[in-house]
């Protein structure tokens, strides 16, 4: 069976990521998440102190993106890869509800996208990889062999959200959650490089009303018939 590339884009908090991820482990593929590198950017920003009262100092990232490394190692206890920024495993503090609130800008930024997206070509140049994000099949990967939208409703995606942000002892309103997501939406599909929009050749997944297991099964049959062709 042939090596391919996956493409899986869509709204943030759609699932992507662990849907990616189970694909990844069922069929033995290299899974990178695409969001964790633009996550782990913001993370460096604001420990740097580049966000100064919300307006963030871009000579100084444009500077300092070169000293920016990001790796993927695997977790011998989840099975799956952490994210790392300049050694340092950061995969917790990426997903705090500090980073999220700022990713979108910085995602946004031209310099970011196109040296993140170096990276991202280079990992997936032997293919036999999953990659998720915002513009995978768009910009990273537009010849991918499998491209998948995913999609769900906002208030589902806020209340899948605040679920992963109280099990993991953060506060958040559902509200507050909401807003954030829609906002992301909002600067995702109108920014001016590597906008959120939907290949002309993707499949749509809707996963509003689907569960984990058959969203998974659903992905997987896709997967079996594209890379048999």
């Amino acid at each position: 069976m042939k090596k391919i590339v996956i493409a899986i884009d869509g709204h943030s908090s759609c699932g992507k990521s662990t849907m990616a991820k189970e694909l990844a482990k069922q069929i033995g593929y290299t899974y990178i998440d695409s969001g964790a590198m633009y996550r782990a950017v913001t993370l460096f920003c604001l420990q740097k102190g580049f966000f100064v009262n919300d307006s963030l100092n871009l000579e100084t990232l444009k500077r300092e993106i070169v000293n920016i490394s990001i790796t993927f190692v695997n977790n011998p206890l989840t099975g799956k890869a952490d994210t790392y920024l300049n050694g340092q495993n950061v995969e917790k503090e990426i997903r705090s509800m500090a980073v999220a609130e700022k990713v979108s800008p910085v995602a946004a930024v031209g310099f970011v996208r196109e040296a993140l997206v170096r990276q991202q070509q280079a990992l997936g140049a032997e293919k036999g990889i999953v990659m998720d994000g915002r513009d995978i099949g768009t910009v990273v990967f537009p010849n991918a062999e499998l491209k998948i939208f995913v999609t769900a409703s906002p208030e589902i995606r806020a209340q899948r959200r605040l679920a992963e942000l109280t099990a993991k002892g953060e506060p958040a309103t559902f509200e507050a959650v909401l807003h954030n997501l829609t906002e992301r939406d909002r600067i995702d599909s109108t920014r001016k490089d590597g906008p959120l929009k939907q290949a002309v050749d993707a499949i749509v997944l809707d996963n509003s009303n689907l569960t984990i297991a058959e969203q998974n099964r659903q992905l997987l049959a896709v997967f079996n018939e594209t890379s048999q062709c």
